[in-house]
């Protein structure tokens, strides 16, 4: 059987109303299926990449002012102190948040060419104020630490320099600068400020979820003692006595300060189970969400298939009468039902890559991947298709004889 095309546009344009409802439905589906399957894919991802941290042996501690006697560099130092000294301390360092948390971080956006110029890069700004590296375990690959005279001290009544130096990621020095050596190089803050890249790392996670940009974006600016009324200790133990150590400290640093408080305490194991567990909440709600308006979307295409056929009882039996065949009736319908599809895709396909456009450029999420957005047209062109099987189906089964009773 031949199908023509400008009798189906013709039939749909008698009810337009229905058929553009359900183009605009498949076209948010389509652009809601292929960006939550994207973000999905991208969580899950997430939870699978490793920390680049010694997570198992290592924990921070957040101490803030609880009155204004509380001498933040005094008891920063003695705390450090304090921690190093301790039996099963590996390394402790201070600082100003808590990695693979949201606690204390600070995030950023770093351009590799003053006044904003070439493509910038989010970023997780992590203090350091010496043996950083060490404590959370994490190497260097190209060039060095800080040293002591870059880690300036605050002057009375004007505070400390702005920092000249910053450590990157490898991840984030290769994305700043592409196929190029960051060592030596300077980036740039959103009013223009130039840092000089002294030292390249190994890939670890900062604070998660801050910058919105990607994970193993981080970077270490340095930093000295006593600028603000609250630190963040780091302690990195010796394999397995982690909990003995913290348990020493927590005891031992909230007796020693009274006009302080241990605001927050966090072993990166558990910072690490709730960072997974967040990503498989929102992995398990948009998959949720997105079966739910398929499943409305099927509904509202089984509607309109079963509309159609109950208003057509007179025309299905006519031509039946004049020698179609009942296949002929289902592709009938299902060609007029592929038509909305193809218009509800086409236009589905354009909202979704601007939503996906409009994502990667607000949270910095990667580009949607257009095999996401070919499978998704595939699958919703098979569900679709078989949305509208039941409704042909009976329409096959109207007899020749319901076009003399019709008349």
């Amino acid at each position: 059987m031949r199908i023509d095309i400008l009798p189906l546009l013709c039939a749909l344009r008698r009810n337009p109303t229905g058929a553009v409802l359900v183009v605009l439905q498949i076209a948010i589906t389509l652009a809601v299926l292929v960006n939550a399957a994207w973000i999905v894919n991208q969580r899950i991802a997430q939870i699978e990449q490793p920390t680049g941290l010694d997570t198992p042996d290592t924990f921070g501690m957040i101490v803030g002012a609880a009155s204004s006697e509380f001498n933040v560099q005094q008891a920063e130092a003695e705390d450090l102190a304090y921690l190093r000294s301790l039996p099963g301390v590996a390394a402790a360092a201070m600082t100003g948040g808590i990695p693979l948390t949201s606690q204390g971080a600070m995030g950023a956006t770093l351009w590799p060419r003053p006044g904003r110029g070439g493509e910038a890069e989010g970023t997780n700004f992590l203090n350091a104020s010496g043996n950083l590296l060490q404590t959370l375990d994490v190497p260097l690959i190209a060039g060095r630490d800080f040293r002591p005279d870059e880690i300036r001290t605050p002057v009375p009544g004007k505070g400390a320099q702005p920092p000249a130096e910053i450590i990157l990621t490898q991840a984030l020095a290769q994305a700043l600068f592409p196929g190029e050596n960051a060592l030596g190089r300077a980036v740039y803050t959103a009013d223009s400020y130039p840092l000089t890249v002294v030292g390249i790392t190994r890939n670890f996670m900062d604070a998660v979820g801050v910058s919105g940009g990607p994970l193993y974006h981080a970077a270490l600016i340095p930093f000295a003692p006593g600028q603000r009324s609250y630190y963040a200790l780091l302690v990195r133990a010796q394999p397995g006595r982690r909990d003995a150590v913290l348990r020493a400290a927590r005891q031992h640093i909230g007796a020693s300060h009274p006009d302080g408080v241990i605001a927050s305490l966090e072993t990166f194991s558990s910072a690490k189970r709730a960072f997974d567990a967040d990503n498989r909440n929102m992995a398990v709600l948009l998959a949720v969400v997105t079966a739910l308006l398929v499943i409305v979307c099927c509904l509202g295409i089984f509607g309109l298939a079963t509309f159609n056929v109950g208003t057509r009882t007179r025309q299905i039996g006519i031509r039946r009468a004049v020698g179609a065949r009942r296949r002929d009736v289902v592709t009938h319908f299902l060609v007029e039902n592929a038509i909305i599809l193809a218009a509800g895709t086409l236009l589905g396909s354009l909202l979704g890559l601007a939503v996906g456009d409009w994502l990667s450029a607000r949270y910095g999420l990667p580009r949607l991947d257009l095999a996401y957005l070919v499978g998704g047209i595939a699958g919703l062109w098979v569900v679709g298709q078989l949305a509208a099987w039941q409704p042909a189906r009976k329409a096959a089964t109207v007899p020749p004889s319901v076009a003399t009773r019709t008349v």
